[in-house]
């Protein structure tokens, strides 16, 4: 390698932080570009996630018309659909590809072979989706992360044009899926949907109070027998959307960049990445227009249709999205506003429960009970105020701390050791 491209690729290393002996892996660097783009993507979890934090989703038209913002909410929905809508959680997904891609280089390096520390991980990660689940919020997705990254090490050995051809035929395959749905006429989440009924008729949870009964219960036991429900209810989503699929389509992508090390030499893939960024809008845009206008229209694309359009806009936009980030940050290193967003990315554990923290205090009974209340152009600059508080305490606490307080508590479980969290 040339001097000269070595000294590009130092310039790509944003810091590297020499932590203490942490198992077999004892240092690791750090790229401030991924925390970038997992502290941004984690802005857009929180735009996509408050509206349902702040009932507003489970409204009924006639309420949500009736709101002063009916107007501007109605115009902030759309936008929704074409910007936020599934984008942020598959940058998320990609970056948890990259992030497997990591561990096992840092693993190898230190000479450890196989996959128990991954796995032990992964695990650990389940548990903590599942409190996460079953206790604060019933939207997670770390414990759908946790099971399908299981799956990642039957990949270890896949060659890089094989994980492109695997992600993409996972990632449109729920078209497949959804033909044979509408063909043979079978719903697969029939259990599920029984199982919800069951435990909404035990707890006394209607269509008539559904929309406000976090925002009304008096108590934790109340916000519980709505999460036991929702549980189902989330599940639900995962088999009727083949959300499985979908992620290990993009956890596969995220492997195929992080093996190849794009994240650490972005000069020298600078006209991939505009590429990715044109290709991306040019195609992404578009289709999501054309989504957003299906899905607030009682869905005239009908299942195949918005199944299609949803995986032509989803990830093309995510990848123009993470592109356009990268291009950006290549001119303006030194930016404050990529130090503030690379905070909440480098305790992003911590931040994404936390904003299931924010949404219980501020939306449901035992909180403020201010669900239910607000429109959704309000919602969002709650969602905003959210994430620019979580940036300002990430930055602050690292300023102290080597590891947010889950990160911390995540590594230590699995390395089986005690790890030095102050600085």
């Amino acid at each position: 390698m040339s001097e000269k491209r070595e000294v590009r690729r130092e310039g790509q290393k944003q810091y590297a932080v020499m932590s203490a002996e942490t198992g077999p892996v004892g240092v690791s660097e750090r790229y401030m570009i991924l925390d970038v783009l997992r502290g941004i993507a984690l802005l857009g979890i929180c735009l996509a996630n408050f509206p349902e934090f702040s009932l507003y989703t489970f409204q009924k038209e006639d309420v949500t018309e009736a709101m002063p913002t009916a107007g501007v909410d109605r115009i902030i929905k759309y936008l929704q659909y074409i910007f936020i809508d599934g984008k942020f959680y598959s940058l998320f997904s990609l970056l948890f590809g990259i992030g497997f891609a990591v561990i096992m280089s840092n693993l190898s390096k230190k000479g450890v072979t196989g996959y128990w520390i991954f796995y032990r991980r992964m695990v650990i990660l389940m548990v903590i989706g599942f409190l996460h689940l079953m206790f604060l919020w019933s939207g997670d997705i770390l414990l759908l992360y946790a099971l399908t990254g299981m799956l990642l090490p039957l990949f270890g050995n896949t060659s890089g044009r094989k994980l492109i051809v695997f992600s993409a035929v996972l990632i449109f395959f729920p078209v497949v899926l959804d033909t044979l749905k509408v063909i043979c006429r079978f719903d697969p989440a029939v259990p599920v949907i029984k199982a919800t009924q069951y435990f909404n008729l035990k707890s006394g949870i209607t269509d008539d109070n559904f929309g406000t009964w976090l925002r009304d219960g008096e108590s934790y036991t109340d916000m519980l027998k709505f999460t036991l429900s929702g549980a189902f209810i989330r599940c639900r989503e995962f088999i009727d959307g083949h959300r499985i699929f979908k992620v290990l389509g993009l956890f596969l992508l995220g492997l195929y960049i992080g093996r190849n090390r794009i994240y650490a030499g972005l000069d020298d893939y600078k006209a991939l990445l505009k590429k990715l960024r044109l290709y991306g809008f040019l195609v992404g845009l578009p289709v999501s227009c054309f989504y957003a206008w299906s899905a607030l229209n009682q869905n005239p694309l009908g299942l195949i249709g918005r199944s299609a359009a949803y995986a032509l806009s989803v990830v093309p936009m995510s990848l123009a999205y993470a592109a356009s980030i990268c291009l950006w940050y290549m001119k303006n290193k030194e930016l404050p506003f990529f130090r503030l967003a690379a905070a909440p990315g480098r305790m992003a554990l911590t931040n994404y429960i936390g904003q299931s923290a924010f949404g219980m205090m501020i939306f449901y009974g035992i909180g403020f009970g201010l669900g239910a209340t607000m429109g959704l152009v309000y919602v969002e600059l709650v969602a905003l105020g959210v994430f620019l508080l979580q940036a300002l305490c990430s930055y602050a606490w690292l300023k102290r701390f080597r590891f947010g307080p889950l990160e911390w508590l995540w590594r230590m479980l699995t390395y089986r050791k005690r790890l030095k969290l102050m600085r």
